[in-house]
């Protein structure tokens, strides 16, 4: 066992975190009768030798032992081994974009090179993996055809194998494995697409097992979307039907009655088997994954089959889908009125987890929230549940409900809000939320100053502050401006200009009324304005244009701020200044047009922009702003909303604006990562776009005189 292990010089090696002398104790850990030894093994090859995915010279060098491992029937959890060779030589480094993000260059990575002769090599041994498609051990089976799909230099011979495997085998997801693996061969090898997908055809209507049926359908998505029937939804809800009421049969799986092992793979095991302990089948949610990511921009198509999942009598099936629901909705444009409806109806459900998801989706829906609305109120009606005498504070629904029925605008949220800020915290997104309350937040504003007024004028004045000056400036509460201006004055040097730029804006919205209020304010503004940074003057000097409504004296400040040789950021910010400012400010149009050529996008957007607002000349601006549009999507909702603004001046915009209503794809979807205003960005982003479009046309046809 492990021959030559010995004579590898592995101190000369390198992984993750530094040489690979510890790996020969990894390997031999690998093959320990210990299954506690053996997890951790695991983990350290997961965490060191390949880490995040990497290959690196050790890496390469245990592949030779790792096959050797998988090859001994004596060898316990060899399902692991088999997965870990297939991930380590499993890149397709004709198609893999991960591939072509490798920097050689780059010291911090391993060479690319490495990947390729890992792909090499774990092929020249790939032989191995066929005898273990028909292995005594299910969870070897499970594996072998992921591995022999990725790895097997014979995809013909493959393909055979396993679906001669699928007509002995009778371990639900070990055939459930071997028809992803089918679909996984079609994938990557055009030459057997056409056999494949008529034969996962046949498979998804023959007489078999419903969860059967369904893997064959989500493999014929992922392999040939143009063959998925038309009624795919029905198909699937029937059998996902069939799959719920089928008599359970438990999998027959190895001894499993260790101890638990406190290792990170053991961990997250731990979790996911605690999230499916209460579900027969909880196969049938990663079929229903992959059938979503299959079936792509056919966003009606997933919007029934959500709603499917959601009336669903099966809770695990509906705490799916709204997790299925985060994805769809955040990546792609629909009508979801009904999902969102059906989503605010799990919030009376019994189980907490279930509540909390709802309540997380719904949270980041922003205008969309409305058809859950009720469903929210009536949830923060009930009566909390009372913790037992000593308990840890528990996670709840509520906090994320109350955040959702706010973002919505829905004025019930209003004595709720009250009643938190009696409380000693509050969730400072709760706070940000008030702006979207308009008016009816209007009696919050006692409550909001005092909290302000009890803030402590330390380092972290700015974290307490902020969000209570927002809300403050959203409601325009110029009764609060003694509040303000104690922060203001007496904001400490840590983060100073945004303590003073927040404070600023709140004084900028209090307009006129505010120099009633403090007559020596001018004198404060005037100060800030000559003295600040860019961040805090062109603050200051719109502040002071609001209270005063003169123009003129803010005007020198502004333009200096807009020369060539300052900071972009700080250009923009005095641009959006006198854009606020509008046609009073057009004396400073000259100011503004050498940014309309800077080198920054954001520069020329601000300036752009302002440029109308201040001189209504679309002739100019109207060409960088479409420029902008088409380099860079994220500036898309701020150029809307000036096209909007222009109206029939934006004519020549209309193809691009038509465009964007056209498509099916979020503006700002990433496959990766999300932010919590990013449905709530492109929302506006079409709300800006119609209101351009409709009055383009209205001007077109308005009868002329």
């Amino acid at each position: 066992m492990l021959t030559g292990i010995e004579e590898v010089d592995w101190a000369s090696l390198g992984h993750a975190y530094g040489p690979a002398d510890d790996v020969p104790e990894l390997l031999r850990g690998l093959a320990s009768a210990d299954p506690g030894e053996r997890e951790l093994a695991l983990d350290g090859m997961y965490g060191s030798v390949h880490h995040q995915g990497d290959v690196y010279d050790s890496t390469l060098a245990c592949i030779p032992f790792l096959l050797e491992l998988v090859a001994d029937p004596e060898i316990q959890d060899r399902g692991a081994i088999v997965e870990l060779l297939t991930s380590i030589g499993g890149i397709d480094l004709g198609s893999d974009d991960e591939v072509d993000e490798l920097d050689p260059e780059d010291e911090d990575f391993p060479p690319a090179a490495n990947y390729a002769m890992a792909a090499a090599a774990v092929a020249a041994g790939a032989d191995v993996f066929l005898g273990l498609a028909g292995d005594p051990d299910p969870e070897v089976r499970l594996a072998a055809p992921c591995a022999l799909a990725s790895l097997h230099p014979e995809p013909v011979r493959v393909l055979n194998l396993l679906r001669e495997r699928l007509t002995v085998e009778r371990d639900t997801e070990v055939r459930l494995a071997l028809v992803e693996g089918v679909g996984r061969l079609a994938r990557r090898h055009e030459s057997l697409r056409a056999e494949t997908v008529d034969w996962l055809g046949w498979l998804a209507r023959a007489a078999q097992a419903p969860g059967l049926r369904l893997a064959a359908l989500a493999q014929l998505a992922r392999c040939a979307p143009a063959e998925v029937p038309g009624d795919v939804v029905e198909r699937v809800t029937e059998l996902l039907e069939e799959v719920r009421t089928a008599p359970y049969e438990p999998p027959v799986r190895p001894d499993d009655s260790w101890p638990p092992v406190p290792s990170l793979a053991g961990q997250i095991s731990d979790f996911l088997g605690e999230q499916a302990a209460d579900r027969s089948t909880p196969w049938a949610d990663e079929l229903l994954r992959t059938l979503h990511t299959a079936l792509d921009d056919r966003v009606e198509d997933r919007i029934a089959l959500v709603v499917a999942q959601l009336r669903s009598p099966d809770a695990g099936r509906r705490a799916d889908a709204v997790w299925q629901c985060g994805g769809l909705i955040r990546m792609w444009r629909g009508r979801y009125e009904e999902v969102v409806r059906l989503v605010g109806l799990q919030l009376a459900d019994p189980d907490p987890r279930l509540r909390e998801a709802a309540a997380a989706f719904l949270e980041r829906l922003f205008e969309l929230t409305a058809p859950a609305t009720d469903a929210l109120a009536t949830r923060l009606a009930a009566a909390p549940p009372r913790p037992p005498a000593g308990a840890p504070a528990a996670r709840t629904d509520r906090c994320g409900a109350l955040l959702a029925l706010a973002r919505s605008g829905d004025a019930r949220a209003v004595p709720l809000l009250a009643r938190a800020l009696q409380g000693p915290g509050i969730r400072h997104e709760l706070l940000y939320a008030i702006d979207a309350l308009g008016p009816a937040a209007v009696p919050l504003a006692p409550a909001l100053r005092r909290r302000l007024a009890a803030v402590e004028l330390d380092d972290r004045l700015h974290d307490h502050a902020a969000p209570l000056l927002h809300a403050l400036t959203a409601i325009r509460a110029v009764q609060a401006l003694p509040e303000v201006l104690r922060v203001l004055r007496g904001a400490p040097p840590n983060r100073r200009d945004w303590v003073q730029a927040a404070a600023l804006r709140a004084v900028a919205a209090f307009g006129p009324a505010a120099r009633e209020a403090a007559p020596d304010l001018v004198h404060d503004l005037r100060s800030l304005m000559a003295g600040g940074s860019a961040a805090v003057a062109t603050k200051a000097a719109l502040a002071l244009w609001s209270v005063e409504g003169d123009a003129g004296t803010v005007l020198p400040a502004l333009e200096e701020w807009l020369r060539p040789n300052v900071s972009d950021p700080d250009r923009c910010a005095a641009a959006g200044a006198l854009g606020t400012i509008g046609p009073a400010a057009a004396a400073g149009a000259p100011a503004l047009r050498p940014g309309l050529t800077a080198r920054d996008l954001w520069v020329r957007v601000a300036c752009a922009t302002a440029l109308w607002r201040v001189a209504g000349d679309a002739e100019v601006s109207l060409p960088v702003l479409l420029a902008a549009w088409e380099e860079n999507r994220h500036a898309r909702v701020e150029i809307a909303e000036c096209l909007a603004e222009m109206g029939p001046a934006a004519a020549e915009a209309e193809t691009v604006i038509r465009a964007e209503l056209a498509r099916v794809r979020r503006h700002n979807a990433r496959e990766t990562g999300s932010g919590s205003h990013d449905i709530h960005e492109d929302e506006k982003l079409l709300a800006f776009c119609r209101a351009a479009l409709a009055r383009i046309e209205r001007d077109r046809w308005r009868p002329s005189r």
